[in-house]
């Protein structure tokens, strides 16, 4: 059966800058979305408490289970390149009503998105600056109002440019921690091991073995999160049907083999039989205050941190690319005012831009002041973890159902059918773990303010409820026009 895809253009608007982005462009969206040197050197080491000094035998396991979401995501836009991407993939493959919640449940993602990453770099910057050079921890609020601005100052220029600023700001994380995990391979001489890649270290008492390795591979795969993010800029992308799906697998895989040098190197380095403690080694920064210095001294500490600065803002700016064309799809259909759907001369989404600026500093500003930039950071996150993981599933079961329904000539018993099975199974426990919801032994629930992660997007899912209901009533070809896509083919 054919696939139901309507070609459309908003009348009287110009539409988005086709073909003005690269292969290497779209790569480095999705590679800097996942913002590598930071899930390098803050996130994964969440994972390593449980797996030891078996860490890179985890990032192993993540890997796979986040190619298997590749595989799915890239099936679909491989069909429907679109900016709408997750609402108009779930939207023919289950249904439009789900694509609008999976439309709305990314409006908060957009919300929280740039007040996580803002509040990042806040406290990463005031506390080096502080440890340092004693200056006060109270300047973090100028570093997270600097980055919204520079970020917004990028995205207004267009696509092409903050493209190309991510691929240069992408390449410099990454050539600093692939030559200083290098470096610390070769001064471990032959203390090198691929014990490592067993369960020979998996050493935690309460997770010995497999059960330590699965923990650490479950917070692991939270560091993938964004390998998806060339979808989004689909529109703008040149020969869109080829470059998306195989830039979101080749980031996926590239990155993956980045944490697993970074990890092996961690491990050797730190020692793999202590590796349980590594998450608080260096005031909690065990990358910029241990391996960067016994790399390279003072120097190796001060480009690890100038490398997690520069991640901050490459993810920023890869995560205002995505909202922002998101929210212009959404004002294109009237899920949002149309406004939204306004580009400036440079080709961006006007109206997304100030508004993904103006929420970014008001909502980073409010929580940094009301409890500390550290805690509204981690308060972010895992409402991000509350929403992204359930799209990830959604968009597992969308790859199937899609094929089954409308491509039923293509359809791959494996390719569209056991691995988005695996694909969405594997995000139960991620989803689990991010919310703090104590389903598995390792997951511990979460204290406030963290615990009010899960009502407020419970809260914001409802409210989505009850718009869905007045469209449904109102006028139900909006909820239709999430399947849209607004392709010149």
């Amino acid at each position: 059966m054919a696939t139901p895809v309507q070609n459309a253009a908003e009348p009287g608007s110009e539409g988005l800058r086709r073909g003005a982005v690269g292969f290497t462009g779209v790569l480095f969206q999705s590679i800097t979305f996942m913002a590598p040197a930071i899930a390098t050197a803050l996130s994964i080491p969440a994972g390593i408490a449980f797996s030891g000094g078996a860490a890179p035998l985890s990032v192993i396991v993540a890997l796979v289970a986040c190619l298997i979401a590749a595989n799915s995501i890239g099936q679909l836009s491989r069909h429907l390149p679109s900016a709408g991407s997750f609402y108009t993939f779930v939207s023919h493959g289950i249904h439009p009503q789900v694509g609008f919640l999976v439309a709305w449940g990314f409006l908060l993602g957009v919300i929280v998105g740039g007040p996580f990453l803002a509040l990042q770099m806040g406290f990463i910057v005031a506390d080096t600056l502080n440890a340092e050079w004693g200056w006060s921890t109270g300047t973090w609020w100028i570093w997270t109002v600097l980055v919204c601005l520079l970020v917004f100052a990028l995205g207004y220029r267009g696509i092409t440019t903050s493209t190309r600023t991510g691929v240069l700001l992408g390449a410099f994380e990454i050539l600093v921690f692939v030559a200083i995990s290098l470096t610390l391979i070769v001064q471990a001489g032959g203390d090198n091991t691929l014990q490592v890649f067993t369960t020979h270290y998996a050493n935690n008492p309460d997770y010995s073995g497999w059960s330590g390795v699965i923990a650490g591979s479950v917070f692991t795969i939270l560091a993938f999160i964004g390998f998806e993010q060339a979808a989004p800029i689909a529109e703008e992308a040149h020969e869109p049907r080829r470059t998306i799906p195989l830039a979101i697998i080749a980031a996926c895989l590239a990155i993956g083999v980045f944490y697993i040098l970074n990890t092996y190197a961690s491990s050797i380095a730190y020692g793999p039989a202590r590796m349980t403690g590594f998450v608080t080694a260096g005031d909690g920064n065990p990358w910029q205050n241990v391996l960067g210095r016994q790399a390279w001294g003072w120097i190796g500490f001060l480009l690890v941190f100038l490398a997690l600065v520069n991640s901050v803002i490459a993810n920023q700016n890869a995560a205002n690319n995505s909202s922002t064309r998101t929210m212009f799809a959404m004002g294109r259909i009237r899920l949002l005012p149309p406004e939204f759907s306004r580009l400036n001369p440079f080709g961006s989404p006007l109206v997304a831009l100030f508004a993904q600026l103006a929420v970014s500093i008001a909502v980073a500003l409010y929580l940094g002041f009301h409890y500390d930039p550290y805690t509204g950071f981690v308060l972010t996150a895992t409402i991000l973890v509350d929403i992204f993981a359930p799209m990830y599933i959604l968009l597992n079961i969308a790859c199937l159902t899609y094929f089954l329904r409308f491509r039923r000539d293509e359809f791959n018993v494996v390719r569209h059918g056991l691995l988005p099975i695996l694909g969405a199974l594997a995000f139960i426990p991620a989803f689990f773990a991010g919310a703090g919801i104590p389903a598995f032994s390792f997951i511990s629930s979460l204290p406030a303010p963290l615990s009010y992660a899960g009502p407020v997007a419970a809260i914001w899912m409802v409210i989505g409820l009850g718009y869905l209901v007045v469209l449904n009533i109102r006028t139900p070809q909006r909820i239709a026009e999430t399947k849209l896509v607004f392709d010149e083919e």
